[in-house]
């Protein structure tokens, strides 16, 4: 694996009973990089996020991150190793503050636990808390959320909730964020927010990130790469220009009802 490939999926392939979800599935994403991938509904775009990040393991094929084999690693481990993750469907503590949402995410970076929890004053956790909160504060300073830290997740907007947990996976301090679909549900302006702090992520921050996300004006906007999925099989892969001039991305996306092939062609 070349020293600049963060992660490598080789022909992957995954089953539901008798449907296959995805099928022989490779391609790899580089440091730096925001790589998406695209394709119709049911293509098979969760599925592969899904594979990488441990929710599912494939029936065949390999995942490699930072050099190392995860293809049977559970989720938990993962994050460890610097892979983070949102979700299509929300999946917040509707009932804590966006702080401790937030907070939630930093679970794996303690090094203090019940052991050393009730010597709180002489064990470091002190400390160590201050250090925690203080690097919360600074994602919630730079996602421009620090109006709603105190509210209850459960109680904000769609838009808001969305941030909050690109918050919670940001507080996981990975190297690869997995973005399932950040900018669904959202208006315009909502949107341009996401964007933006998803380019400062990647360029500032130093995060790599694979993106799933419907709107074709936003992946060729801000993407490197672009990987396109159809009915679970690769049908193209390059630099958006190349991807928006395919023909095989272009029948995939006939009959789809959604606005993805008007996106698609508005952007030639």
């Amino acid at each position: 694996m070349s020293s600049n490939i963060l992660l490598d999926v080789s022909k992957v392939t995954l089953t539901f009973g008798g449907v296959k979800a995805l099928t022989d599935v490779s391609f790899s994403v580089n440091k730096g990089e925001v790589f998406s991938i695209i394709g119709p509904n049911g293509a098979g775009k969760t599925s592969m996020l899904n594979c990488i990040s441990g929710r599912y393991q494939p029936n065949s094929g390999s995942v490699r991150f930072k050099d190392q084999e995860i293809t049977r690693l559970k989720p938990d481990k993962r994050s460890v190793l610097g892979l983070g993750r949102t979700f299509q469907n929300l999946a917040l503590f509707g009932h804590m503050s966006v702080l401790d949402n937030i907070m939630v995410g930093r679970h794996h970076l303690l090094k203090n636990n019940f052991a050393t929890g009730p010597l709180y004053w002489f064990s470091g956790t002190q400390n160590e808390e201050i250090k925690h909160r203080a690097a919360v504060e600074e994602i919630i300073d730079f996602l421009e959320i620090s109006h709603i830290r105190k509210k209850q997740a459960g109680t904000l907007s769609y838009g808001l909730r969305k941030r909050v947990e690109l918050a919670r996976a940001i507080a996981l301090k990975p190297d690869l964020i997995l973005l399932d679909e950040p900018m669904a549900g959202m208006n315009q302006e909502e949107k341009e927010d996401m964007a933006r702090f998803i380019l400062d992520l990647n360029e500032e921050w130093g995060m790599t990130v694979v993106m799933i996300e419907h709107d074709m004006g936003v992946v060729m906007g801000i993407s490197n790469r672009v990987m396109v999925l159809d009915f679970g099989c690769k049908i193209a892969e390059g630099l958006p220009e190349e991807i928006m001039a395919n023909d095989h991305v272009r029948k995939a996306y006939l009959g789809e009802e959604d606005e993805m092939l008007e996106q698609l062609e508005a952007s030639l």
